[in-house]
């Protein structure tokens, strides 16, 4: 049961926690927007550890980037650093998860994402997945909408060049 789509596009990718505040979607007035930056943050994590960590902290908000998040997030990157390209939209297996730009995350919601107020359930789409992928904003007093959860660096295909089936 799906509801309203939202493609939210970036023309370039932040190189700075304070670029993605000063980015159009920076001002996180929509869970949407700040459900793409965490793609984008995360996106980061295999070549610049402290960068999308920063990042991260900034989505975060009031709330604590926790060592236990930090760790899950280490652990799932062990050996799928290609994760969040996936959510890109035309990143696949086929393309070992390239998307091309300017780059695009899809993101719905369904007539249940609102069910508890201040909060907002979101899905991902990812070209390695069968079924989207869910992430939670919090809403906070500012008004902005935060990263609450992520539950989006489950695993997915591998690419072809990694799948000896493929």
């Amino acid at each position: 049961m799906q509801g309203k789509v939202v493609d939210v596009t970036f023309e370039v990718f932040p190189a700075t926690p304070e670029d993605i505040a000063n980015m159009p979607q920076g001002g996180l007035t929509n869970p949407f927007d700040t459900a793409a930056l965490t793609v984008l943050a995360l996106a980061y994590y295999p070549t610049n550890r402290e960068l999308s960590l920063g990042m991260l902290k900034y989505l975060k908000g009031p709330s604590e980037l926790s060592n236990y998040e930090q760790q899950f997030i280490r652990d799932r990157f062990m050996d799928k650093d290609y994760v969040p390209r996936s959510y890109f939209v035309g990143a696949t297996p086929r393309n070992d998860y390239t998307p091309s730009s300017p780059w695009t995350i899809r993101i719905s919601d369904n007539p249940y994402s609102y069910d508890n107020q201040g909060y907002a359930k979101l899905w991902l789409t990812s070209g390695g997945a069968d079924s989207p992928r869910q992430i939670v904003l919090r809403q906070a007093k500012d008004g902005k909408w935060y990263l609450w959860e992520q539950f989006i660096l489950a695993d997915i295909r591998k690419p072809e060049s990694q799948n000896p089936w493929a």
